[in-house]
């Protein structure tokens, strides 16, 4: 092969270098080919990502600058064909055709294609030569081929096709300059490319079917009406213009069956017979295929037995990766958190604001950053499966398995890092292609028992399962709890793509890649750009809703009038035994130290009577006094440490008291007692019911919530998973929550085995997690997506907890 051949065709000059106009230049090719590589040489770092309304895919825009003249470029989405079956396929054809909405027709289509696979490649681009816009042909991977023992003629290659064919290297920027040049010099201009030769009898039909339509349809989409049978165009047409135009394609399809040229087989037929013609003198192939690296690993990597099992020792990897490599990372974030909120509440007066910046604005940020180590991790590790080339074994190998449930290869590896987390998970199912498989995966994936829900089935295992039962009870329980996800969600897809999602499912057909060393430009930038948009999108959500819920929370914080008058009873009281201490009293200092608390007491009591004590500042009056205990305790002799700890359990138990009333009588916990009825059959009194009603915006929440509604301080979720089965079950909240009765019924336990069972049961299938939801929405572009996952997995764990909880008091 010749790298750089002379120029191909001859080409339209350049345009007036006056006031140059911005042109654009839509970059088209197969999974695989190196697009992304190209477009981000080309690009630099002017890029960024592109939505459409109505589509889930993101397209990349980018600059380009060439010889002082500035071009806008385009990546499309990977595919094989531009025989669209959704709209998500269909961007790419509007796009080219100019009618996508807010953006201009391409002034040049750059089409790429693999030099050591060539002919199904160009397979694409006879599409495109047809779409009525200027086309120039890079020829990529030609390392490869060379090595493969294959030589192309490019420039007869470029006669044969009448646009130009560039030969270069895109992962080392080879032959780039020349590429960019046949670009300027291509775009806008009116290059007499040659097409496919179909039968004349399709032709005849194609053309009267514009005709008909020329109003509403360009030429190559009333090809695409013909020939895609129940595709996207056909669909959108009937939609518009009603079902007649439906029964005139379908007539012309009858026809051209009795004149023996059925679509779509005609396609492929034309396509591929005028690429053979095409390519026939201008690639050169060796007698026998040479055994390559690629063929030697495949051997082993596509092995049912041997590849299976380095597939599962990759998503060990992967897994393991995602769920304790990013602990220490996220728990830092954490820490950083607690103690910038600790610094706010010391700065700040108690009241609502600081309760909002710290319980609020802070907790709402930091859900949403401490995913992003996660995120990072794995989209790392997508990155570089899919650059190496593995991602299309991984999907090969584990095809066969998803497709029993309706889903494809590409599915497993989202559905494992759901495990982990969801929110990662259902940012990775950007690598299937098919729409339906796409979203019954991101429906499906929140069904995994994230890390979240680890501390609840901790510590109610540990407090109600484990104790007085041999010691594999709480591992086994703890299996079962995993394993409902694993069983539930291939059947919940299952029944999705039977009905929601139904619809004609697509061969599993995939190109396996050559295998190449991960450009870490491209790994780094991948991380980058999901985190990124991650933060970006899905991070306002979370907030708002984190904000929500700590106002449910916080208000109304007036206390009852029995507990202002029992605390005006005690600061009068600290009052006059203040005010009696001048009187008895030796030094001038205790004396004035004395009339200052008085004076700072008597102030606070006015304040008191005249509007009502409000909880966060009786709450800070409380832990600073009980801050200046432990100070004392540090310096009072040993003797009198044990009395002065009294004191300050005292003290704690008030604050612990103090704060489980003022949530108790909240906004969500009138809430949690107005729905108990409902809970009620499922083993929960109002305090369970507000605890789950507080988790939904992030699972995570309910230990803190159960310890404070039970008066035993916020309980940390990272100390109840440190502590293990024996050290949570042993712990004040579970003692607490072992003793709990109901309200109406104080001889029995709120708290039983099926009640344990029925609320982990519950959290196993709820998608308690604002985060996940906002992903969802993310990446469908709409609500109705993550609504729906909302309402059928409530639905779905009510039930669940309904049954565990009925049959286990049964039994």
């Amino acid at each position: 092969m010749n790298p750089l051949p002379p120029p191909p065709v001859s080409l339209s000059p350049p345009r007036p270098s006056a006031a140059p106009k911005r042109l654009t230049i839509a970059l088209l090719g197969n999974p695989n080919t190196g697009k992304t590589t190209l477009f981000n040489a080309l690009a630099g770092m002017r890029q960024r990502v592109g939505n459409y309304p109505g589509v889930t895919v993101e397209t990349k825009k980018g600059q380009m600058i060439y010889a002082g003249q500035t071009f806008d470029l385009v990546d499309l989405p990977g595919t094989y064909s531009l025989a669209a079956r959704s709209p998500d396929e269909m961007v790419a054809v509007d796009l080219i055709l100019g009618q996508q909405p807010g953006e201009a027709r391409p002034d040049v289509v750059l089409t790429l294609v693999d030099a050591s696979n060539l002919e199904r490649n160009l397979y694409l681009t006879t599409q495109a030569l047809e779409l009525g816009v200027p086309v120039v042909v890079a020829l990529n991977m030609i390392d490869v081929a060379e090595k493969q023992g294959i030589r192309i003629d490019a420039q007869e290659l470029s006669l044969r096709l009448g646009v130009p064919v560039v030969p270069i290297q895109a992962n080392k920027k080879k032959n780039l300059d020349r590429l960019k040049q046949t670009l300027a010099l291509t775009a806008g201009g009116d290059l007499p490319a040659k097409q496919a030769p179909f039968p004349e009898a399709f032709e005849r039909e194609a053309t009267s079917l514009h005709d008909v339509l020329k109003e509403h349809l360009p030429a190559f989409l009333a090809r695409r009406l013909l020939l895609d049978v129940g595709g996207y165009t056909e669909q959108r047409l009937a939609q518009r213009h009603g079902q007649h135009i439906r029964m005139q394609v379908q007539a012309a399809r009858q026809r051209l069956a009795l004149a023996d040229c059925p679509v779509p087989a005609v396609e492929a037929h034309a396509r591929y017979g005028w690429i053979r013609q095409l390519t026939t003198g201008c690639v050169q192939r060796p007698s026998k295929r040479p055994v390559t690296w690629t063929d030697r690993i495949d051997r082993v990597l596509t092995h049912k037995f041997w590849g299976t099992l380095v597939f599962l020792a990759i998503m060990f990897l992967v897994f393991q990766s995602i769920f304790t490599g990013a602990e220490p990372i996220m728990d830092l974030i954490g820490d950083a958190k607690d103690w910038l909120a600790d610094r706010l509440a010391d700065w700040l007066p108690p009241g609502p604001l600081t309760s909002l910046l710290t319980d609020g604005v802070l907790e709402g940020v930091g859900a949403v950053v401490v995913f992003l180590p996660q995120i990072v991790i794995l989209f790392g590790f997508l990155a570089i499966l899919e650059d190496c080339g593995y991602m299309a074994r991984a999907a090969f190998l584990m095809d066969k398995l998803m497709a029993r449930c309706g889903l494809s290869g590409k599915s497993f590896i989202p559905m494992l890092s759901s495990v982990a987390c969801a929110v990662p998970g259902i940012m990775a199912t950007r690598v299937i292609e098919n729409r339906r498989d796409r979203l019954a995966t991101i429906l499906v994936a929140p069904l995994m028992s994230c890390s979240a829900r680890l501390p609840i089935y901790i510590l109610l295992i540990g407090a109600f399962v484990r104790p007085g039962r041999p010691w594999w009870v709480a591992g086994v329980t703890m299996f079962a709890m995993y394993s409902i996800g694993l069983v539930v969600a291939p059947l919940v897809a299952l029944a999705l793509k039977r009905t929601l999602l139904r619809g004609e499912t697509p061969a599993f057909v995939m190109e396996m890649p050559l295998y190449k060393v991960p450009a870490a430009r491209t790994v780094l930038r991948r991380m980058g750009d999901s985190g990124w948009a991650f933060l970006r999108r899905a991070g306002t959500l979370i907030l708002a809703s984190m904000i929500l819920v700590w106002a449910l929370m916080y208000f109304p914080r007036a206390e009852p009038e029995s507990r202002v008058q029992k605390n005006l009873d005690d600061m009068h009281g600290r009052l006059a035994l203040l005010q009696l201490v001048p009187f008895t009293a030796e030094g001038e200092d205790e004396k004035r130290q004395a009339e200052e608390s008085a004076q700072a007491l008597s102030e606070e009591i006015a304040c008191m009577e005249r509007d009502g004590e409000k909880y966060d500042v009786h709450v800070d009056r409380l832990e600073r006094e009980l801050d200046d205990w432990k100070e004392k305790q540090k310096d009072a002799p040993r003797e009198e440490q044990a009395s002065l700890q009294k004191v300050i359990d005292q003290r704690q138990r008030e604050i612990n008291e103090l704060r489980g009333e003022w949530k108790r009588q909240s906004i969500l916990g009138r809430m949690g007692q107005a729905i108990e009825p409902a809970v009620r059959p499922l083993g929960w009194d109002w305090k369970i019911g507000m605890a789950a009603l507080a988790s939904f915006p992030a699972r995570e929440v309910v230990v803190g919530t159960l310890g404070i509604i039970y008066n035993q301080g916020k309980t940390d979720s990272k100390d109840v998973r440190r502590k293990g089965f024996e050290g949570a079950g042993n712990s004040p909240l579970a003692r607490e929550l072992q003793g709990s009765t109901w309200d109406d019924d104080p001889a029995h336990a709120v708290f039983t085995v099926p009640t344990a069972l029925s609320l982990m049961v519950f959290f196993a299938l709820c998608c308690q997690c604002a985060s996940t939801l906002a992903v969802i929405r993310r990446e469908t572009r709409s609500w109705r997506w993550p609504s729906f996952t909302f309402v059928y997995m409530t639905v779905l764990a009510y039930i669940g907890a309904l049954v565990v909880y009925q049959v286990g008091s049964l039994l």
